[in-house]
């Protein structure tokens, strides 16, 4: 459920990039960043690991105006992606509004989809959420590679809920919007459902 901040007139939503370590979440996350309008867009704060990092920043999107009368923003974060950092992803997950799914298509990492996309279910339960219910939406990251997965065998493994799903080349940015806007448009129709305010 998203924060309404009545004095204010806003509501903010939260929308989390997860998948496996190195798949494109933060590259994803650092487009996103770029191609938004200065004015409408925080400062891009990266926690980084060893091995890993998590992003965040406030995004007020400059197309919707207001949800019923409330300004609507929305906090982006990554997770990091590395098996021994669950607690930080059950951490960041915790009040997600919404989830971009960001696969690998890599085939060595095939294995590793699967144990993240299982582990997402596991953390949003913990919360009473689940894959069922949330807005989601699932990226096949790195699809310019010449051995790239087939995407039908990648949509088995991952979307068996036929959730909408976008393929990607995240560092040329392409299908990175269009995730985007996808999930940020899921989102709001849910919070307007919530909210009582369709």
């Amino acid at each position: 459920m998203p924060k309404v901040r009545i004095k204010d007139k806003e509501i903010i939503g939260k929308i989390v990039f997860y998948g496996p370590g190195l798949g494109g979440k933060t590259t994803n996350m650092q487009y996103i960043h770029t191609k938004a309008h200065p004015q409408y867009r925080g400062d891009l704060v990266s926690l980084a690991t060893e091995t890993d990092r998590t992003l965040f920043f406030d995004f007020l999107p400059m197309a919707l105006k207001q949800v019923g009368g409330f300004d609507l923003r929305f906090h982006m974060f990554t997770v990091p992606g590395q098996v021994f950092y669950e607690e930080s992803r059950r951490i960041i997950l915790k009040g997600a509004d919404g989830v971009v799914f960001v696969s690998d298509s890599h085939p060595a990492r095939r294995v590793a989809n699967e144990e993240s996309f299982e582990d997402l279910k596991r953390n949003l339960a913990i919360y009473g959420m689940s894959v069922k219910t949330i807005p989601l939406v699932i990226q096949y990251n790195k699809r310019d590679l010449p051995n790239a997965m087939d995407l039908d065998d990648m949509r088995i493994d991952l979307n068996y809920l036929k959730v909408p799903d976008f393929e990607a080349i995240a560092v040329e940015g392409i299908g990175v919007i269009e995730t985007f806007q996808k999930i940020t448009r899921l989102v709001i129709a849910k919070v307007q459902e919530d909210l009582g305010l369709q």
